[in-house]
């Protein structure tokens, strides 16, 4: 995992990363769940590079967003679905780190309008045909 300033998604994802197209191209991780796995480990330090999501959000609620469109910088996603957390959790926190991260372990979107997204760049709800 390496942290970046700017990366652009296209269809299969961040550009550098092993995703590919579909509802699984890109992962976000909502910040405020950081405190609640720290927690859950015992009060140690938890990253958001531990987590190997592809893009943290903060001030937004991802679990009431299934199904909408976000504007991510220039790109815009959809959220289809949890992103499970994986054995590797076990590894970056030790025995109980998959259950700690569990429901706590992000988003996965579709990339439907390919773009460069930024830190700092606003996270906006795009606005649908009759919604």
């Amino acid at each position: 995992m390496q942290p970046l300033l700017q990366a652009f998604l296209s269809e299969a994802g961040l550009e550098g990363d092993h995703a590919r197209p579909g509802k699984r191209a890109v992962t976000l991780f909502q910040d405020e769940h950081l405190a609640a796995i720290s927690g859950f480990l015992g009060g140690c330090e938890v990253l958001p590079e531990d987590l190997r999501r592809n893009i943290h959000v903060s001030g937004l609620n991802l679990s009431a967003l299934r199904g909408a469109r976000l504007w991510l910088g220039a790109a815009e996603v959809e959220i289809t679905g949890p992103c499970a957390p994986c054995s590797r959790m076990q590894q970056a926190f030790g025995v109980g780190g998959y259950n700690a991260v569990r429901g706590h372990g992000g988003w996965c979107a579709r990339v439907f309008r390919p773009g460069r997204v930024a830190i700092g760049d606003a996270v906006v709800r795009a606005q649908t045909i009759g919604g």
